[in-house]
């Protein structure tokens, strides 16, 4: 794979319209493999829109779904019925309805603290990936969908925090969060992050308008040092773009 490169900026018209683009090119990564394939999912409220769709008459048919699996990128540290479990409101929205029970693969939150649970699901990755190191050449996912918060940080990685530099761990406990829920995470690191074809940002509303330009403008954020080693993409629509861009389009 080549190595990892500035992110291809696209911009959408509004949410529905980034979260139909969003989809298309969910579904174009799957084609592109006739293995078997691996989609690590985001929580949050970026990709709601998105889920709805995949899970929809319109899209659901166009999914092998005996072929994937599906991961999540991180994960509140609060049981699976709690309403801020990420994998649980994906879940809900589409995955239950259609994958294999033994195709989704939620970060455990039952065990007794959130490094016990990253120590588990780094097992399970590796035991899917079948090895313990990662190789450039072969990816762990087929597509990382991410978002961005409003501090720049993504997945569960906050700007300052020493997870931010893990360099071998593919999962990581964070015993405390930099904005609300204020609750324990459990999070991928950069590098397993990195181990994609493909990692898809989604940024939209006018309530990112500020973190997007603080990103575009290059600023050492973890939103920013994520990047897969094939390609990144931002997905953005109008009304996030800061003014200075939207004026300039």
């Amino acid at each position: 794979m080549a190595a990892a490169g500035k992110p291809k900026l696209i911009v959408e018209s509004d949410a529905e319209a980034l979260a139909q683009a969003a989809a298309e090119r969910v579904v174009a990564r799957i084609s592109a493999n006739p293995s078997r394939i691996a989609i690590c999912l985001t929580g949050g409220s970026s990709p709601k829109k998105l889920y709805q769709l995949l899970g929809s008459d319109a899209w659901r048919d166009k999914i092998p779904w005996d072929r994937v699996h599906w991961f999540i990128g991180d994960e509140r540290f609060v049981p699976e019925s709690d309403p801020l479990n990420n994998m649980a409101v994906a879940r809900a929205t589409f995955l239950d309805r259609n994958a294999p029970s033994g195709h989704i693969h939620p970060i455990p939150t039952t065990l007794e603290n959130p490094d016990a649970s990253a120590e588990a699901y780094a097992r399970e990755l590796q035991a899917f990936y079948g090895g313990q190191n990662l190789d450039p050449a072969r990816p762990l996912f087929d597509l990382v969908l991410m978002g961005a918060g409003p501090d720049g940080h993504t997945a569960s990685l906050f700007p300052g925090y020493p997870a931010i530099a893990e360099t071998t761990r593919w999962v990581v406990g964070v015993p405390q969060a930099h904005v609300a829920p204020f609750v324990p995470r459990v999070s991928l690191t950069l590098p397993a992050l990195a181990s994609c074809y493909e990692m898809l940002f989604e940024i939209a509303g006018h309530d990112k308008q500020p973190i997007l330009t603080r990103l575009l403008n290059g600023e050492t954020l973890p939103a920013v040092r994520a990047r897969s080693n094939g390609e990144t993409v931002w997905l953005v629509d109008q009304a996030a773009l800061p003014e200075e861009i939207r004026g300039g389009r």
